[in-house]
């Protein structure tokens, strides 16, 4: 008797906003730092990006220069956050 395997795949919606650092390798190693610390300052301070953060609900990835944020909640969110709304008050 054959034991029969059921996979079971779970499918997800993410909406993505790719963010790419436009003449990175041109940049000196510490020029490259640099730029990569202001580009998560910028998104990071986005009003978007902390209210995704805070409720779970972004996945960041790093593509070396630059990033891939997926919000699974909303497809307006990547557009928000790519809009670099300023940070949400305290």
């Amino acid at each position: 008797m054959a034991t029969e395997i059921k996979k079971e795949i779970e499918l997800e919606i993410a909406h993505v906003l790719f963010i790419d650092t436009v003449g990175y390798s041109k940049l000196s190693l510490n020029q490259q730092r640099a730029a990569i610390a202001e580009l998560n300052e910028i998104v990071r301070g986005s009003a978007q990006f902390q209210k995704s953060e805070a409720e779970s609900e972004v996945l960041k990835l790093a593509t070396g220069d630059g990033l891939a944020l997926l919000f699974p909640a909303s497809p307006q969110a990547p557009v928000l956050c790519a809009s670099r709304q300023p940070t949400l008050a305290h």
